[in-house]
């Protein structure tokens, strides 16, 4: 890994029409393609804590993923979540420390959420 800071994210699909088994293999398929992108790091959620209303599945959160990518990159991994058009995701971002969770139901929202998460990194980088 590089000295420059990374940036954590938390990405969690939120599909009610999906069984546990789909949702997996749908989190598994993005995980996939997140790895073809130039990420540190990026796997499934292991089982800690189960927050309530959590499914698990083989000690792993059902339909989350997390990636680290370097601050250069994350612009990037931004501009391809915004091709995932009208799914409905939570995401979670981590830059020194700060957080901001967002939520998006469809693509408008989605790229609102995104918005808010390129500002949110940005802000965070001008203070620190």
């Amino acid at each position: 890994m590089s000295s420059e800071s990374n940036v954590k994210f938390t990405i969690t699909l939120a599909n009610p029409d999906l069984d546990a088994e789909e949702q997996e293999r749908e989190t598994r398929n993005l995980l996939r393609d997140i790895n073809d992108l130039d990420v540190e790091s990026a796997g499934l959620v292991e089982v800690t804590e189960i927050p309530e209303g959590a499914k698990s599945v083989g000690g792993f959160l059902v339909g989350a993923l997390q990636a680290e990518v370097t601050i250069s990159n994350c612009y990037k991994l931004l501009a391809w979540l915004g091709g995932l058009g009208n799914k409905s995701i939570e995401l979670e971002i981590e830059v020194n420390g700060k957080k901001v969770k967002v939520k998006a139901n469809g693509q408008k929202e989605l790229t609102a959420a995104l918005e808010l998460a390129q500002k949110f990194i940005a802000a965070i980088l001008n203070t620190a």
